[in-house]
């Protein structure tokens, strides 16, 4: 990476004075067209701390978050941390964990379980010693982030989504403008895309990638098409994939891909499955039962009856004991939360399609839920544990104890100067301009289910490989070419191919790139200059400086 001598056309405009910094500010007591340093859009778990180490840095931002809520999946229901190894987690990621714990250290925010109760789950994963603490209900998360912003006082204009067509102003490679749906502007020197779903990098006319590459583009084993290794989260033997069994003429039960699970190692478009992370009950005082959504079919939960007849005994879940009698529950089993196959026009769906998207992965998980409590072809045993669960009174009030941050677990990837890749992820590759580590093993879920050879129903997709050190992940991934956008960082759809994204796609990873994004954006409003032509070495040393773990 050469020093910053760039032309003036490359470089981004001075810092501009924010007018308005009161914390958490809705988008309609915002003015028309709104100016920061640094505009991030996207309030996800990054987004949260690109801003706020932005104004650490003396610079102004503000959040544009299309939703009503900050966090993304940190405050959606993700609270047991996909960690990999604590020792790679710095910064400000690190201040949130020990937020977490300071905040379960009070007393009073132990409302339907003493803390020596939980600590006997096991679940804390956190030594007496520690400072930090892994896991947490969503409330809590959602009251720390808070807490962050009002501390630094920067803006949040919540319900404001990208005019996807044509909404980005652009001087030849430099973004001037993002314009919302609503009409609203935000003008910056630098940008920052911390959604889930990279829709301002592509709509800067950054290259992406959706989907899976074939093995043979990065010379990776993992990628693409994966049916002979997908041992993990399989259904029980013997599974008629037909609606009538043994009649192909009468069709494939719902979700079931007719064309088969393709050539192994091969590339498509495909992307692994999404759920809803719930957090769960059994505390009666707090508890909703599971109901039955408004057009349940037991058609579409044949695939699950069958699979318990065909000798399935396990509960379909990972449910994780959070504080106060509360779970992060996650898919597990051939027949679980994920809906596996029905997400591939996500990334880049209109928000109409998006949104049916979502709809449908609500409606799909509810009506899994109340069959799983209920429905006679469950077992009985089944039946008499999940009944006794439920969503939670005191979270997500605003939706009746749902999350409504779909796990959007893979969208569109930057493709950029450099990809990270498997060899990265094992160590044959090292990246030489670190801006954090991941430490993950590669973990991707199921992509499709198809009817295998012998007649019965598979799924595709899973990978899970791991047992390697944490790695450093590179600047130049977090930034797109520089022929492209010259005043752009992406910490969230990352250039990385499909089975390091597996890896690199933790909460607290993301948190950490977003520090590292907003302070490489900082960096280049000071030294007037093009985003990829920072000077390096003294990025590096401000990352240090702010508590970054890059080796």
């Amino acid at each position: 990476m050469r020093k910053p001598d760039q032309s003036q056309a490359d470089a981004p405009a001075r810092g501009v004075d924010l007018p308005d910094r009161a914390a958490g500010k809705h988008s309609e007591t915002l003015p028309a067209e709104y100016r920061a340093d640094i505009v991030v859009y996207g309030g996800t778990s990054a987004g949260v701390m690109a801003a706020i180490q932005a104004v650490r840095m003396n610079k102004t931002a503000v959040i544009v978050e299309p939703g009503r809520r900050i966090g993304g999946l940190t405050t959606g229901g993700l609270g047991r941390t996909d960690i990999g190894s604590k020792a790679a987690i710095g910064g400000l990621a690190r201040e949130f964990y020990r937020r977490v714990r300071a905040f379960y250290a009070d007393a009073s925010n132990w409302r339907w379980q003493k803390p020596e109760s939980y600590q006997a789950t096991g679940a804390n994963r956190a030594a007496q010693s520690e400072d930090c603490m892994w896991t947490f209900e969503p409330s809590a998360a959602q009251k720390i982030f808070a807490d962050f912003i009002a501390e630094t006082n920067v803006p949040v204009a919540y319900g404001e989504r990208l005019n996807r067509a044509g909404g980005v102003a652009m001087d030849g490679r430099r973004i001037l403008s993002i314009e919302m749906e609503s009409g609203r502007k935000f003008r910056a020197a630098m940008f920052i895309d911390a959604s889930y779903e990279g829709d301002l990098m592509a709509a800067a006319g950054v290259a992406c990638r959706i989907g899976r590459e074939a093995e043979s583009v990065y010379g990776e084993n993992l990628n693409g098409v994966r049916a002979r290794q997908a041992v993990y989260h399989q259904l029980r033997p013997g599974v008629d994939p037909y609606v009538v069994r043994g009649q192909p003429a009468s069709g494939l039960l719902p979700g079931i891909d007719p064309a088969g699970p393709g050539v192994e190692g091969a590339g498509d478009a495909r992307l692994q499955a999404y759920c809803f992370r719930m957090c769960l009950t059994d505390h009666p005082e707090n508890r909703l039962p599971f109901q039955k959504p408004a057009g349940y079919c037991d058609l579409d939960y044949e695939l699950l009856f069958r699979n318990y007849e065909a000798g399935e005994t396990a509960i379909p879940w990972i449910n994780t004991p959070m504080p106060n009698r509360k779970t992060d529950t996650n898919n597990r089993g051939g027949v679980s939360t994920d809906f596996i196959g029905r997400n591939f026009r996500y990334p880049a769906g209109t928000y109409a399609e998006r949104a049916a998207i979502v709809r449908a992965h609500l409606k799909y998980q509810q009506g899994l839920m109340w069959a799983l409590a209920n429905h006679p072809r469950v077992p009985a045993a089944i039946r008499a544990v999940v009944s006794c669960w439920g969503v939670c009174k005191d979270e997500f009030l605003e939706n009746a104890g749902w999350p409504e941050q779909l796990y959007i677990r893979e969208a569109r990837r930057m493709i950029g100067a450099m990809v990270m890749t498997q060899h990265h992820c094992e160590g044959r590759v090292k990246a030489a301009d670190p801006v954090g580590m991941a430490a993950y093993g590669m973990d991707s879920h199921h992509v499709r289910r198809y009817v295998g050879a012998d007649g019965f129903v598979r799924n595709e997709g899973d990978v899970e490989v791991g047992n390697f050190a944490p790695y450093p992940i590179s600047f130049q991934s977090i930034v797109p070419c520089a022929g492209e956008c010259v005043n752009l960082a992406v910490p969230v759809c990352l250039s990385a191919s499909h089975i390091a994204f597996g890896s690199i796609r933790m909460e607290p990873v993301f948190m950490l790139l977003g520090q590292s994004a907003a302070t490489a954006a900082a960096h280049a409003i000071d030294e007037q200059t093009a985003i990829q032509h920072i000077d390096y070495d003294r990025l590096q040393r401000r990352l240090l400086a702010d508590g970054q773990i890059l080796t």
